[in-house]
């Protein structure tokens, strides 16, 4: 109850590995904002320690932020040397239980979402491919994926392209044809209204 009441103002953040083809175990860092579903911040190591976690975390968290709580879980990379290095950076640490991923839900169901709509359907060569579908995925994620969550929304809906509710809202309307924007080589599609230029 306390995580759903006070979203806004919680950022997450977990790790989860994935293997390439040469079978080298590269770690993927994420840190995503609670209310607004948004990941703020991804990426790759091959050998992950508090002071690289540290800053990915100054990289994620701007300096002017209104987040008071940062929520992650019992994993040794999580110090105590850098929970008191993050209460420097304004924010109060919270630690999910012992044995409860559910403590943590909505970074554990992006990185399944991650894994079900991108990993699993390549493995990357390289570190340096990794982090490029990562990326690639991250932006389709923030600005065009559908998330029930929300309403259904998106976290950063794109602000030119939006479009008013209209009584018809099945109906597309006539000067804005449906284009489609191929997301990874094609593995998803981002689908957007078009004005036709007069």
């Amino acid at each position: 109850m306390f995580i759903h009441n006070h979203a806004k103002a919680i950022v997450a953040c977990d790790f989860l590995t994935v293997v390439t083809a040469t079978f080298k175990v590269f770690y993927t860092f994420i840190v995503i904002e609670l209310g607004t579903r948004k990941l703020l911040h991804i990426s790759v190591t091959d050998h992950p320690t508090a002071a690289w976690t540290l800053q990915q975390l100054r990289e994620a968290i701007p300096s002017d932020h209104t987040y008071q709580y940062l929520l992650h879980d019992r994993d040794s990379i999580f110090s105590a040397g850098l929970d008191r290095s993050i209460k420097k950076l304004g924010l109060r640490v919270l630690k999910s239980p012992y044995r409860s991923p559910r403590a943590n839900s909505l970074c554990e169901r992006v990185i399944g979402s991650l894994r079900r709509e991108c990993l699993d359907f390549l493995i990357p060569p390289t570190k340096s491919h990794l982090l490029r579908v990562v990326n690639e995925w991250v932006s389709y994620y923030n600005s065009a994926r559908p998330h029930m969550s929300l309403g259904p929304g998106i976290p950063s809906p794109p602000k030119a392209l939006s479009v008013a509710l209209r009584e018809y809202r099945h109906q597309l309307p006539q000067n804005q044809p449906v284009w489609a924007r191929p997301v990874l080589g094609g593995l998803h599609h981002d689908y957007v209204l078009v004005p036709v230029p007069a």
